[in-house]
């Protein structure tokens, strides 16, 4: 369900329509505010389009590292998965290594005992 959102960013309101929940879109837009003000009240050469401007500049580079971080997270994820598969093929292997091992122990005592009682 679309919500719509009145957000008041810089002095100006604007109407947002997302599927995202009321709260959130108020907390983005809170947090968009808040960070455009900062850069505002820091350099008073700074226009509301510029801050609006460094302020995308900005998320769009957190948002790239993000992404490089979760791409990263996906293939160390991968690569523990694979190394887990392979550890349970070779404890599987061992499993029946050990087993055919005792199954010719087993013959050897049968063997053995025979040999004993001639």
């Amino acid at each position: 369900m679309k919500n719509k959102v009145k957000l008041t960013i810089c002095g100006g309101d604007y109407y947002i329509t997302s599927d995202d929940d009321d709260m959130y879109m108020r907390m983005i837009g809170d947090e968009v505010d808040q960070r455009m003000n900062d850069m505002l009240s820091e350099n008073s050469r700074v226009s509301t389009t510029m801050a609006a401007v460094l302020c995308a500049l900005s998320y769009a580079d957190d948002c790239h590292k993000a992404n490089g971080t979760a791409d990263n997270l996906r293939s160390q994820i991968k690569e523990y998965l694979e190394e887990s598969q392979r550890a349970r093929l070779e404890a599987d292997e061992a499993k029946r290594e050990v087993e055919r091992l005792r199954r010719e122990l087993q013959g050897l005592r049968l063997r053995l005992a025979e040999l004993d009682d001639r």
